[in-house]
């Protein structure tokens, strides 16, 4: 190994472990939060036995039983699945090496789940407990992939008539309409630099809090969520700044993300959870500063207190507490935080 190796290797193995020192060394039980949406950390909810290792912990939702299913690409157990209290209820899956975007259809009395994967370039429905109803291959169709390695996707979200779409947020940016049993239908987005199209579409969802329904498209590398009408015609640009925002997550009026670093701060480790109103105003960070508006514009936000490394989720349940999963942070479990 190179001396220049060596010594970056070990800078960047060292700020790793002074990063989870100065997290680790938060008091159980500290209060987080602005303007209401204020919440109590609690590092252990999640944590289990090494009988049930995670890697990086990408996702999480909520089952129809309140249930809390979380998605690890740790093929020991890619699916832990937990009580609102933290206890393990079971665990399942060991063929997903890239498992990433975990998503929960809730039709006719069952449970269903889209997980996609990045190293295999694949999605997948599953039933509750694993098994695999359909797989969705690289979209060779559209014409514009050359090779299924080009196929990256990170996220689903699905309509109540079955029918979904996938965002290809680490591969050519796409976002794909699929029907109910996975033909594709249409695909808008693409990497490029006008505003309609995407750079890291990490996350999309349905926004249903209006009559009219919209697509939430995270461009994460932009700092922040797109909204497309459902043909894919771009509608406004919900701007983040200072917030490399992950997956959007609404429950009520309220839209959540995980913020995986904050890119002003120029270091690894600077995540937090941002909230966002109904009018699309930030209203509370986690682990953020508080946000500011000058002249009704968000001024930039940065992680400022050390409770995260890199979030990347957050699942709402149904009482309004908040569960976060994190990518690349040490292996640690998803903390809870309980609203106050």
């Amino acid at each position: 190994m190179k001396r220049r190796t060596f010594l970056k290797q070990t800078t960047l193995a060292t700020g790793s472990l002074l990063i989870m020192k100065d997290l680790f060394a938060k008091k159980q039980g500290e209060i987080y939060g602005h303007n209401g949406m204020r919440y109590r950390i609690d590092t252990k909810w999640g944590v289990l036995s090494d009988q049930y290792p995670v890697n990086d912990c990408h996702e999480m939702v909520q089952d129809s039983k309140g249930n809390i299913i979380l998605l690890t690409n740790e093929t020991k157990n890619n699916v832990l699945v937990y009580n609102t209290s933290g206890k393990l209820q079971t665990s399942w899956g060991h063929e997903f090496p890239g498992a990433h975007g975990l998503t929960i259809q809730k039709t006719g009395g069952e449970d269903f789940l889209f997980i996609t994967d990045t190293n295999k370039h694949q999605v997948y429905k599953t039933t509750i407990d694993g098994k695999i109803l359909f797989t969705v291959d690289y979209p060779a169709d559209t014409g514009v992939y050359a090779k299924k390695e080009a196929f990256v996707p990170t996220e689903t979200t699905v309509l109540e008539n079955g029918e979904f779409y996938i965002a290809d947020g680490y591969g050519s940016q796409y976002i794909m309409h699929y029907d109910a049993n996975g033909k594709l239908k249409h695909f808008f987005g693409g990497k490029g630099e006008g505003t309609e199209h995407l750079d890291n579409a990490h996350g999309i969802l349905v926004d249903t809090r209006s009559k009219k329904h919209t697509l939430l498209v995270t461009d994460r590398t932009r700092n922040c969520f797109k909204r497309f009408s459902m043909e894919g015609k771009l509608i406004e640009v919900i701007e983040l700044p200072g917030a490399c925002v992950c997956r959007p997550v609404i429950h009520g009026d309220h839209l959540y993300a995980a913020v995986l670093r904050s890119p002003a701060m120029n270091t690894t480790g600077t995540g937090f959870v941002t909230i966002l109103d109904k009018k699309n105003k930030v209203v509370s960070n986690i682990g953020g500063t508080e946000p500011i508006y000058k002249d009704k514009i968000l001024q930039p936000m940065v992680q400022e207190e050390k409770i995260f490394v890199h979030p990347h989720d957050v699942c709402v349940d149904s009482d309004e507490n908040l569960y976060v999963a994190q990518w690349s942070s040490g292996k640690v479990y998803p903390y809870k935080f309980t609203r106050v």
